[in-house]
């Protein structure tokens, strides 16, 4: 297996070895600095390249190309052109441009603008982002050559996760170089961001999902009971695969390996049904890029099991949801990780200053890092008791807390170099040794050793939100910092007063405890940290003046920018809560209360029927339950009247804002109050009759 993957890693990627075979030295060579330096790139150059690109694509069965975005929806955008060119002789030739490799011009009028663009404003273009490799693409289609493209309006501003990202990691990259070269490191001549998003996500029958409405329109259950086992057990998380499964992660693993996707570890999730997916670092671009490609790979490869791949934060009531932790650290060209802390990290003062940066950074910008995360199913997951709480705090473990501490305290900070063994008790087991710290499942932003693990991200969401917002607030402590050091006479002095003030003006935001609790509720109110429960509460934080002088100020969004996607978020959430109501209206109207209607009227005719016969007969049970059934039928009916009256209602509210707000503080609770009756009827009503598979067919039945 071990020859088969090298030999199949990467071979649909027009990757760098790739480029070497394929085009000239020079023209490899001033790619190269176009890609690593951000140098312009030559027309010239461009149109070698594409017809390299489109020879290398022919030679595997590719006959389209297409521009790959990443639109304000979420999830990736493309329009196919075959490589087909007619000839005067009524023959074809297969042709491929510098220029079509470059722009491409899909319509920006059909996609998210929040205003930036009006309904008649139709063009919009797609750039060649040359930093992430071409791939080819093999599904019903045949082969299709992918290339990643920035996406923009007609009048030049963002409208894609991409161009904000690509923007943030420049603006990194500039501040970082900035105190590295105050330390005396002249060899860096760039800094990215790393970054490796673990995917989670859940796998159903094909079959059953094709009877739950709720899944096909919203992605989630909407109705359902829980079963009489959950994942209170802890039997999943870790188990054994099941076959089935085991079968589409084989399938899985080869698609993302050969598009050069470094899928590395998979296993069972906490709940049941529900699995993740988790690759190597690498640079934030490439990273967000792969990430989007393994959501689509397996949703891919799960309709060839007959599976669905469910990405949805919550699609199930009562069991765990689904994340997607984005581990985030700053890596040079050299290789040195800047967040590594070494043996003795109270004696890196590099390492230090670095850390108290990212500290500082989330404390004065968590209401913004806050809204990186916001999606409707991400509400059900933050803010509701799952991992992690609303409220952003940093987890830095016990070791490295105590020696910003001690820093704080005494100027200074001394620490041990040794490691700590831990003894299981058993002497045939080999020596183990202790990390510098545990880890907090709770904690929203936590070290968990050189890198950072912010645990807030939706599974279904892209990540390039999180990363442009990350690499932005850490690149502005970095510039305020470089701006103070550069004009100290003793740097030395200066950097270590400057890493004690940073940690001591912004500890509060440090929390080693359980953000489940109550207390911790408190004491964050009692700190000054937000808890910005929802998406709705949450949005207004990216167009406040400090939001805006800090994008604007790094050149990583403008004004404008930010506005569009405020009104992009409001839209969003409306949308797809009116889609929700509108599932749990029909469903509820034509599947649930014909099928009690139905159930009661059996009853209605069994207690009859056994009057008839046993006139004397005790039909306490049989009335019961008709009873209790007709009791929720009536409830179930008096809430869905609510929750129709509502909707109609919303399409009245004039703003993107006000109609949000409507329909989180309206709509929603209508919905859980429509859900309640219904559930409880599912746990009355007799299972040949409920009109869909229930929680525990989808979950334990693959």
């Amino acid at each position: 297996m071990s020859e088969r993957l090298t030999d199949i890693f990467g071979i649909d990627v027009f990757s760098d070895a790739v480029m070497i075979e394929k085009l000239p030295k020079k023209t490899y060579l001033a790619l190269k600095k176009t890609i690593e330096s951000g140098e312009d790139l030559d027309p010239s150059v461009a149109e070698v390249v594409a017809n390299a690109m489109k020879d290398w694509a022919i030679e595997h069965g590719a006959t389209h190309y297409t521009h790959w975005f990443q639109p304000m929806t979420g999830i990736t955008a493309e329009k196919h052109d075959s490589f087909l060119s007619p000839t005067s002789d009524g023959r074809i030739i297969m042709e491929f441009s510098g220029k079509e490799l470059i722009k491409g011009e899909p319509d920006a009028s059909s996609f998210p603008s929040g205003g930036l663009r009006a309904t008649f404003e139709a063009r919009g273009y797609t750039a060649w982002d040359c930093t992430s490799p071409a791939f080819l693409r093999e599904d019903a289609l045949g082969v299709t050559l992918c290339i990643p493209t920035a996406f923009c309006s007609y009048t030049g501003e963002a409208l894609d996760m991409k161009t904000p990202l690509l923007r943030s990691m420049e603006a990194l990259n500039t501040q970082a170089l900035r105190i590295l070269r105050l330390f005396g490191n002249t060899d860096v001549t760039h800094v990215s961001p790393s970054v490796g998003p673990e995917q989670e996500y859940f796998l159903v029958d094909k079959t059953k999902y094709l009877k739950r409405d709720d899944l096909i329109y919203s992605g989630r259950t909407l109705f359902g009971a829980m079963p009489p086992k959950g994942q209170e057990m802890e039997d999943h998380y870790f188990g054994c695969i099941k076959e089935r499964v085991a079968s589409f992660m084989k399938e899985l693993n080869v698609e993302l390996w050969k598009m050069g996707v470094t899928a590395k570890t998979q296993h069972n999730e906490t709940a049941p049904a529900q699995h993740e997916l988790a690759p190597i670092y690498s640079t934030a671009n490439i990273a967000t890029d792969h990430n989007q490609l393994v959501m689509e790979c397996m949703k891919r490869v799960a309709n060839r099991h007959n599976l669905v791949c469910l990405l949805n934060e919550k699609p199930f009531a009562g069991v765990n949801g689904s994340g997607k932790h984005n581990n985030w650290s700053m890596i040079t060209d050299t290789g040195v990780n800047l967040l590594k802390q070494g043996k003795a990290p109270y004696k890196n003062t590099q390492f230090l200053l670095f850390l108290v940066a990212v500290i500082k950074a989330v404390d004065l910008y968590g209401d913004i890092l806050r809204v990186s995360a916001v999606n409707p199913g991400n509400d059900h997951r933050l803010g509701e008791d799952e991992a992690p709480p609303a409220i952003i705090s940093v987890f830095l473990g016990s070791q490295l807390e105590d020696i910003l501490n001690q820093l704080k305290e005494n100027g200074e900070a001394n620490g041990s170099d040794e490691r700590i063994r831990i003894n299981v008790g058993v002497h045939s087991i080999p020596e183990l040794y202790k990390d510098g710290a545990d880890r907090n499942r709770t904690s929203p932003f936590a070290f968990t050793g050189d890198k950072f693990e912010f645990r807030m991200v939706g599974s279904s969401m892209s990540v390039g939100t999180a990363n442009t917002v990350i690499n932005t607030i850490v690149a502005d402590v970095l510039c305020d910092m470089a701006d103070e050091l550069e004009k100290a006479k003793d740097f030395d002095k200066a950097v270590h007063k400057l890493i004690r003030k940073t940690f001591s003006e912004h500890n509060r935001i440090i929390f080693n405890g359980n953000g489940y609790t109550k207390e911790w509720i408190d004491e964050a109110e009692r700190r000054g940290l937000p808890n910005l429960r929802s998406m709705v509460d949450s949005i207004p934080s990216i167009i406040t003046d400090k939001a805006i002088d800090l994008f604007e100020r790094h050149k990583v969004l403008s004004r404008s920018e930010l506005y569009s996607r405020k009104d992009v978020l409001y839209d969003s959430y409306s949308k797809a809560i009116n889609i929700e109501a509108k599932t749990m209206i029909m469903m509820t109207s034509v599947q649930y209360i014909p099928a009690v209607i139905k159930y009661t009227k059996l009853l209605a005719e069994s207690i009859n029927a056994v009057k008839d016969a046993m006139p004397d007969a005790n039909l306490y049970v049989q009335k019961d339950l008709l009873l209790e059934s007709s009791r929720l039928l009536v409830e179930a009916k008096t809430a869905l009247q609510t929750l129709q009256d509502l909707v109609v209602e919303a399409d009245t509210r004039k703003t993107l804002k006000d109609r949000a707000e409507f329909f989180y503080h309206n709509v929603k609770p209508a919905m859980t109050a429509l859900r309640t009756p219904i559930d409880a009827l599912e746990c009355i009503v007799d299972k040949e009759l409920w009109p869909v598979p229930s929680y525990g067919e989808l979950l334990y039945e693959l």
